[in-house]
């Protein structure tokens, strides 16, 4: 069922505009206060989720390239080989390529992911993520709400 890639292609290019517009318009580290509990702080990100490997030395650009690479490949036959009724699974899988594919331009173009979004409460802030992160957990989540069967979309047994 390719004609969730819509969705993905969505995903990426909202991906990709907000941090070509982060880039363009703030200098590294700087923050903006939006709302309370919220900022727009720009930050390179060279290794995985929370900084994980950040400071590897260099290998890890192309390890985490390479790995994005696979799992897309992976999701996007998984994608063609849905079945009609499998709508939420599909929308999930969608978003998760998205956020791959936005992350992994990132990767193989600076050498670094663009992270802007920090998240905070007093003084404690959640690691500084994007929309790539977003999509990929949103649609982790309604993966997770679909095998759950949480929106009414898991086959019950009978029994």
């Amino acid at each position: 069922m390719l004609k969730w890639l819509w969705l993905t292609l969505f995903a990426v290019l909202l991906d990709q505009g907000s941090k070509l517009t982060i880039d363009v318009s703030m200098h590294l580290y700087e923050s903006i206060p939006v709302m309370p509990y919220f900022n727009l702080t720009y930050v390179h990100n060279t290794g995985a989720a929370f900084s994980f490997l950040s400071e590897a030395g260099g290998w890890q650009r192309w390890f985490f390239s390479g790995l994005a690479l696979t799992i897309s490949v992976a999701i996007t036959i998984w994608l063609a080989k849905l079945q009609k009724h499998e709508h939420l699974l599909g929308a999930s899988l969608a978003l998760i390529l998205g956020g791959a594919v936005g992350n992994l331009i990132d990767r193989v173009a600076y050498g670094y992911v663009i992270d802007f979004i920090d998240v905070y409460y007093g003084n404690s802030h959640f690691p500084a993520f994007n929309i790539a992160d977003a999509a990929i957990n949103l649609g982790v989540f309604l993966m997770l709400a679909e095998s759950f069967g949480w929106f009414g979309s898991a086959k019950k047994e009978p029994g």
